[in-house]
């Protein structure tokens, strides 16, 4: 693409787009895209970069890997989309089947959806419904982490920490308790709203919008723990740590636990297609049925378990149990984060170095802090500069690069890091 073909792109663009999570009064600039191939993405002027964050985490194995381009083109020959309102199709069977097969124990029902979000509404949802339904309409309230973050629709928003992305509708959300990492908090909200109880949501072992903290797996053992003693079911918002991020399969893998919901999104795909599931167990299923149609789940999308993101959710898996991907991230997460700790040296601890599975992380030494600290969009132009695509989380750097990324672009992600921590403002 020429400059001038460049330029009139963007300038069609500023005229008519309007980007998610972008404050257009001061961020202007866009990385015009052309390709992918891999772990690289090239730019309409032929400069490449590393995709150092598998693009908002979702791309597990690579961009355009050859088995996922194959399966979705041979869905989209066969069928490319049903209502599955009274209506199935063998993509989303199947898929359903191989999930059960390899979720942690117990979650044996699949809801599909569209994304992360809506995965965790759905949960939000079944779980007030379905305490209704056994006589305990009383129980509302859910208890969920200090800086989680669980999507952009409603729900999803209420069991988020409001701060920064969500306090202008504050006083539109459902009732929620905050408690840090902490078992004994947590305990003690259940024991504070005792039948008020509804149920406890987490990102299991990284918060990632918060700032990629981390957890012990013994915390989501205790969680477990604290969730049976109260009698109240526990929702793992496993859509970013899904599919081998964290090392293993699932996160709660790690802790060998078993949530009552799991919500999986973006790798489900390998990050190829919109779609996500909402894993519950059966006597959740079983509190809907009933003679009275009255009591059905009443959620459902245009585009659920649409069979094209159903064949990528099958051929992801393939790819998972093929090229061994938890293996491969972790791999990838020891090389990064190894070489992060020769440069730090003895300010590896000050800088709160970290690493679940392939997700490295560490706190830049800056006055300011918090997601919308002021210098992200100078260091993301920066890590372009250095050939790297990152996003940092306020003074929060971090890489979370697909599964196909080789020593060299983990090396070439390292120097990018290194770069945008000598750059950012004391």
């Amino acid at each position: 693409m020429s400059a001038h073909e460049r330029e009139r792109l963007l300038a069609r663009d500023a005229a008519h787009v309007w980007h998610p999570y972008t404050q257009h009064g001061l961020e202007t600039d866009f990385l015009p895209v052309a390709g992918a191939k891999d772990a690289t993405l090239t730019l309409t002027d032929g400069r490449t970069v590393v995709d150092g964050i598998s693009s908002w985490w979702a791309c597990l194995h690579g961009h355009s890997h050859p088995r996922m381009v194959a399966a979705i083109a041979e869905q989209l020959g066969t069928l490319d989309h049903v209502l599955f309102g009274g209506a199935t199709h063998e993509p989303a069977v199947r898929l359903a089947e191989e999930l059960v097969a390899i979720a942690p124990q117990g979650l044996n029902r699949v809801f599909y959806s569209d994304n992360g979000s809506t995965a965790i509404e759905v949960a939000l949802k079944m779980v007030v419904q379905s305490w209704l339904y056994r006589g305990e309409p009383a129980r509302r309230v859910f208890v969920a982490l200090e800086g989680g973050y669980h999507g952009d629709t409603f729900g999803a928003m209420a069991v988020s920490d409001p701060d920064p992305f969500f306090l202008p509708f504050a006083d539109m959300f459902f009732e929620v308790r905050r408690v840090p990492p902490d078992a004994a908090a947590l305990r003690a909200a259940f024991d504070e709203l005792g039948g008020r109880a509804a149920g406890f949501i987490c990102e299991p072992l990284v918060q990632a919008a918060g700032g990629m903290v981390m957890q012990a797996p013994d915390f989501l053992r205790e969680v477990r723990s604290a969730c049976d003693d109260a009698g109240v079911p526990w929702i793992a918002d496993e859509v970013m740590t899904g599919f081998g991020r964290t090392g293993a399969m699932f996160a709660c893998d790690r802790a060998n636990v078993s949530p009552d919901y799991l919500c999986l999104a973006k790798g489900l795909t390998g990050g190829n297609f919109p779609l996500s599931v909402t894993l519950a167990r059966e006597e959740t299923f079983e509190a809907f049925k009933s003679d009275d149609r009255g009591r059905a789940f009443f959620h459902g999308h245009t585009f659920t378990a649409n069979p094209v993101g159903c064949a990528a959710g099958l051929a992801s898996l393939a790819i998972c149990r093929d090229e061994h991907t938890p293996l491969r991230l972790e791999a990838i997460g020891a090389r990064i984060e190894a070489r992060l700790a020769t440069h730090f040296g003895d300010r590896a601890t000050e800088r709160k170095l970290r690493r679940t599975g392939g997700i490295v992380a560490f706190d830049m030494l800056t006055d300011e802090s918090g997601y919308l600290a002021s210098a992200a969009p100078r260091l993301r132009a920066l890590a372009v500069e250095h050939g790297v695509l990152l996003r940092p989380l306020g003074n929060v750097l971090y890489a979370m690069p697909p599964a196909c990324t080789s020593t060299t672009e983990c090396d070439l992600i390292v120097e990018a890091l290194i770069a945008l921590d000598a750059f950012a403002p004391a």
